[in-house]
């Protein structure tokens, strides 16, 4: 694929959005952020609701001044927009049961993530526009960002034009919770699915890895527990590396590190051939992600990921995890620096 079409303000047309009832499934760090954004590019209060089970969540919104209908079947009877931001494994039961049963037959659908639309997760009518908005950012910068009068990046993509006009609709919406002031960038609920799982099932997987051997080859030489955890990651250098790196270049950053480390890293990167590297990561991109093997595993754990104790799977990796010697090490540094921390 060549280069991305990327659309700005002038390409969007707020119009499109004028008597629509704009309705924001889940008001967590995206939902309060998207709505917020949205509010104060113009839309009229009283065009926005939130729909949101009885929580906290839901008298967050409240205090911000929105609408609230805990009723889904309502909310999804008025809706001519629906943002759909709840997290992903529990959309399909809550959309499908809930939503997808009242909603008009010409509604528009948004998601931020491509996941259950990409694995046909989701079930719509063929006269309803399903269209990605996803900004790149977590909701709180996605928020920050725009009262600053700043755009931030986004994915924007119709993945199904029932009416014709899914694009205009798409771009309205990016416009008006502010992604297009910085560039929406055209893409696809496949390719924003497959890079999201692919940096979580491949790229950071290894990562973590690689942290963990290189700890324990490193405290097998003699180096402290203290030494290890701040050189490795609790000084906040990877962080500040990876901001440089966004902000000059994912090479070109190394110019700020001294030149023994730019020798170093330069001369060994180049080293490595990476062919057995390469063959792992096609095989987690085509054998457990766009084969469905991941989707279809994670579908049967869901209910799990809901319960308490070990019985609930996520939990009972993180279990596993406490045993790795660099988890035990930084609970017993950071034990006894609590006080400076």
């Amino acid at each position: 694929m060549g280069q991305a079409k990327i659309y700005y303000d002038s390409d969007a047309d707020l119009g499109v959005l004028s008597n629509k009832k704009i309705v924001f499934l889940g008001f967590g760090n995206q939902g309060s952020a998207q709505a917020q954004n949205l509010r104060d590019s113009g839309i009229p209060n009283d065009q926005i609701l939130i729909a949101n089970r009885v929580d906290s969540y839901a008298e967050t919104a409240k205090a911000k001044g929105f609408h609230v209908e805990h009723d889904f079947a309502k909310a999804a009877e008025v809706a001519d927009v629906l943002f759909i931001l709840i997290p992903d494994q529990v959309q399909p039961r809550v959309f499908n049961e809930q939503f997808s049963p009242k909603l008009k037959s010409n509604a528009t659908i948004v998601v931020a993530s491509g996941y259950n639309v990409f694995f046909n997760l989701l079930k719509f009518q063929p006269g309803q526009d399903v269209v990605m908005v996803a900004p790149r950012m977590i909701g709180s910068s996605v928020r920050s960002l725009h009262e600053k009068g700043h755009g931030f990046p986004c994915f924007v993509s119709v993945e199904q034009n029932g009416t014709g006009k899914g694009l205009d609709a798409a771009l309205a919406l990016s416009r008006a919770i502010g992604a297009t002031k910085q560039g929406a960038i055209a893409s696809s609920v496949r390719e924003e699915t497959v890079m999201d799982l692919f940096a979580e099932q491949a790229l950071w997987p290894n990562i973590i890895m690689m942290f963990r051997e290189a700890f324990n080859i490193l405290k097998d030489a003699g180096c402290s527990d203290e030494a290890l955890c701040y050189e490795m990651w609790m000084s906040k250098e990877p962080a500040e590396i990876f901001e440089r790196a966004a902000d000059d270049g994912f090479v070109a950053q190394l110019k700020h590190h001294s030149t023994v480390s730019q020798y170093g890293q330069l001369s060994g990167s180049l080293k490595l051939e990476g062919g057995a590297m390469r063959e792992h990561f096609k095989d987690i991109l085509y054998n457990q992600i766009l084969s469905g093997k991941f989707c279809k595993a994670f579908s049967q754990i869901e209910d799990d990921l809901d319960k308490e104790g070990d019985t609930n799977p996520l939990n009972e990796l993180y279990k596993r995890s406490e045993e790795m010697e660099l988890v035990k090490a930084e609970k017993r540094v950071r034990a006894r620096l609590a006080g400076l921390l």
